[in-house]
């Protein structure tokens, strides 16, 4: 079934909101999180900020460094938290089927919203040409959004629109801020071959770091790469392979909210070789955290999973006082449990990691190690 998928993403949303309620901030670097001389990091930066290489994640005081005359604003969760359902309200009224994918982007599926309007591109005999006039026949629907939001919101959006999650998320990235993009299905796999390996979806630093060593840097490499995956980044090969080639079913999760979040590998043999479960166990560490940026949370318990060659499966957990959100944080206590649970005494055939207790991260709470 063919699909037209939105990815609505606030521009640096957070500063932007600090710059609206304070007009006297306009135009000046904005760095919202934990002050320079305190442990912390920044939670968002302006555009202003930005072009003097300040990041989301990255320690104030490094922030401080790079960027001398930054203006460090105390962040107001609530207020964003407020803002964002407002912002949500106006997507909704649409009819579209909305994933919220954390407190300043979600996916939209507007199949059904194009075809109640006499859309008719999604019969049994559509062809990527009668998806791509659906997707381009889509754009007005998304600058009404963009301006509604401007106009009733003061703050602007950018959007990305596509056949599927994968390509509707890296149009939204292609064009910040104020941007509107289409991928279309004729040619997508050209347009993704110089784009970095780590665009995709599910590719960390752990992955990234793998797929060079083998002589992999974009996707275009990926394309043509004819070795097996599998040996490279085990059980997430194929899908691997299809992102690369712009293909990608996953469906809109539609869930009130989000309770846990999690990554396994299913081992080509079992094993249990410590590099091998190190490797794999700093991958799903990596996944997880990534996750968590992206959907703006913290975490305060930690759970592996084991599942042995006779496929007896066993979890434990464990919860921290403070969230956290850092991969090495996560990884640390994924180790901490399976070695004080004795869990690797014979070979593994699935190791998985998740977290839960997840909440919207405050500042005071983003610290490093």
């Amino acid at each position: 079934m063919a699909r037209v998928i939105f990815h609505l993403d606030m521009d640096a949303f957070f500063a932007s909101v600090e710059q609206r309620d304070n007009p006297a901030l306009k135009g000046k670097p904005v760095i919202v999180g934990s002050p320079p001389d305190r442990r912390g990091v920044v939670c968002a930066a302006s555009y202003e900020a930005r072009k003097f290489g300040v990041r989301s994640a990255m320690p104030s005081a490094t922030a401080g460094r790079l960027c001398p005359k930054g203006v460090f604003i105390a962040p107001r969760m609530e207020r964003y938290k407020s803002e964002s359902a407002l912002i949500m309200q106006i997507l909704a009224a649409s009819g579209a089927r909305i994933e919220q994918m954390s407190i300043d982007e979600a996916y939209l599926d507007m199949t059904s919203v194009l075809a109640q309007g006499g859309l008719n591109v999604f019969e049994a005999s559509e062809t990527t040409e009668h998806l791509d006039q659906a997707l381009y026949a889509a754009t007005p629907l998304a600058q009404d959004f963009k301006t509604q939001i401007l106009q009733q919101r003061e703050l602007t959006a950018t959007i990305g629109i596509a056949a599927n999650k994968l390509l509707a998320k890296l149009a939204s990235d292609f064009k910040k801020p104020d941007g509107l993009t289409v991928i279309p299905e004729t040619g997508k796999a050209a347009f993704l071959r110089p784009l970095p390996a780590r665009s995709i979806h599910g590719v960390g630093r752990v992955t990234e770091g793998v797929l060079r060593d083998a002589g992999i840097n974009t996707i275009g490499d990926l394309q043509d790469y004819r070795g097996d995956l599998r040996a490279l980044v085990g059980s997430f090969a194929h899908s691997l392979r299809e992102f690369a080639f712009g293909r990608d079913d996953r469906p809109l999760e539609l869930g009130e909210s989000i309770k846990s979040i999690s990554s396994e590998e299913t081992f080509p043999r079992d094993t249990e070789d410590r590099t091998i479960l190190r490797k794999s166990l700093r991958e799903q560490a990596e996944d997880v955290a990534r996750k968590l940026e992206r959907k703006r949370l913290a975490a305060q318990t930690v759970q592996v999973k084991i599942r042995y060659g006779d496929f007896t499966t066993l979890t434990r957990q464990i919860s921290v006082d403070e969230p956290i959100t850092q991969p090495e944080e996560i990884y640390r206590f994924a180790c901490f449990l399976l070695a004080r649970e004795k869990l690797v005494h014979r070979p593994l055939r699935l190791l998985g990691l998740g977290v839960s207790t997840l909440d919207l991260p405050e500042a005071q709470q983003l610290h490093l190690w």
